[in-house]
């Protein structure tokens, strides 16, 4: 695996849900436009609680949730109220301003509920980032796959592997979910610059060397890679045209500084989009 990085996340807690973060890193700020990497580990949720994060803000950036396990309820500033469910992509775009919340919905909080997924963060390019906010959902059933050879492909977003997904992405990305059956392989194309692969669960070889459980493995540009599925095996692969340097504090992702400030200051001052129904904001760290 010459060339490539191996980067190590490192474990957070946000509402009681243990997540595991390798973007960003100081020894990689990004990968395409991805500057946000997080895996909700799994988790069971006994009746009565759940993952509940109040009204918070963001600018400069998308989000996509996307589960694997569990459910989700999104509710944000545009009036947005959205069941998300398994193999849904939920996609927000921040724009100049958007405040959200995300938590476990009534019914999985009465009878108790599991939750296991991935959520990152896009920058948006510097012509976007402080354009109006959106927000679409996109049903598993939208999203394009394939399957051949004991490999099955869900294109999440952007495009690859000859699929071309139906999310409104703002720059040339690569977001897929891939599943190995043991003794399948796949070949890793060098047709985004810049690549990366997140091993969820399995064991899988990179050209005949063992990737780390939970690591993301950073690929070297313009290099095609050879994946080998050992046991049953499940990665995401994420990539794309780098968008240059993005400046990121909380929840705020901008090309210049002036813009984080002026939205913490905002955000401080309560002069900001508000959910319909929400009264609870988190507020800003210090």
């Amino acid at each position: 695996m010459s060339g490539v990085l191996l980067i190590q996340p490192r474990a957070e807690d946000i509402a009681g849900q243990p997540i595991l973060r390798p973007l960003p890193s100081a020894h990689c700020r990004s990968v395409g436009p991805f500057v946000f990497f997080d895996h909700m580990l799994e988790k069971h949720y006994p009746p009565g609680s759940g993952m509940n994060i109040n009204q918070h803000p963001h600018i400069g950036l998308s989000t996509l949730t996307y589960l694997f396990e569990g459910q989700l309820q999104h509710k944000d500033s545009l009036g947005s109220d959205q069941l998300v469910q398994p193999g849904d992509v939920s996609w927000m775009t921040a724009g100049k301003a958007v405040a959200h919340v995300e938590r476990t919905p009534a019914d999985s909080l009465k009878s108790g509920s599991r939750l296991h997924g991935l959520q990152v963060w896009l920058a948006l390019p510097a012509a976007d980032e402080q354009g109006p906010p959106s927000y679409s959902h996109h049903p598993a059933s939208s999203l394009p796959r394939s399957e051949a050879m004991g490999v099955q492909i869900c294109l999440i977003a952007g495009s690859g592997f000859c699929l071309q997904s139906p999310v409104p992405v703002r720059s040339p990305t690569l977001y897929a979910e891939l599943k190995l059956s043991a003794g399948a392989s796949l070949l890793i194309p060098a047709e985004h610059p810049e690549r990366a692969l997140y091993l969820i669960d399995g064991e899988v070889l990179l050209d005949d060397q063992p990737l780390p459980l939970h690591g993301l493995t950073v690929l070297p540009e313009g290099q095609a890679f050879t994946l080998s599925a050992c046991g049953g095996s499940h990665l995401a692969l994420i990539g794309g045209t780098p968008l240059g340097p993005r400046r990121m504090n909380w929840n705020f992702v901008a090309s210049e500084a002036a813009l984080i400030e002026q939205a913490r200051a905002r955000w401080a001052n309560r002069d900001w989009p508000t959910v319909p129904g929400e009264t609870v904001w988190i507020e800003l760290p210090r």
